[in-house]
């Protein structure tokens, strides 16, 4: 399976080194090769997809069907905003692109219902 690791930190101060050292030691037990990492580095989550040039990268990269499964740290990396969070969910599921989430323990590869189904439910 093709990985997209998306990182992001909020400030300058911080790195996204934990991050992706951790992603990739769970893409290695499982196998998935990472095709691309996309680092948003000094932007709060708050910001538009517009503001977050890597995650705009991702977005449009999912679109083109370049990975199977984006890998995220946490779901609060991904974006503050319930709207757009649940809007990027519906895309992914709609490309038939999966999520992991590490710290939510959330796989969309495995067999389940899919976040962005689960929110438009509720």
């Amino acid at each position: 399976m093709r990985a997209a690791l998306y990182l992001r930190v909020s400030t300058d101060q911080q790195t996204t080194d934990r991050q992706e050292r951790e992603l990739r030691e769970v893409a290695a037990r499982t196998g998935w090769t990472i095709v691309e990492v996309y680092r948003d580095h000094g932007v709060s989550g708050a910001k538009g997809r517009d503001k977050r040039p890597a995650f705009d990268a991702l977005c449009n990269d999912a679109a083109r069907r370049r990975f199977d499964v984006v890998m995220a740290w946490s779901v609060d990396r991904l974006g503050r905003s319930l709207q757009g969070l649940v809007a990027f969910l519906s895309d992914l599921h709609a490309l038939r692109v999966d999520l992991f989430l590490h710290q939510q323990g959330i796989d969309t590869t495995t067999p389940g219902i899919h976040p962005a189904e689960a929110a438009l439910h509720d």
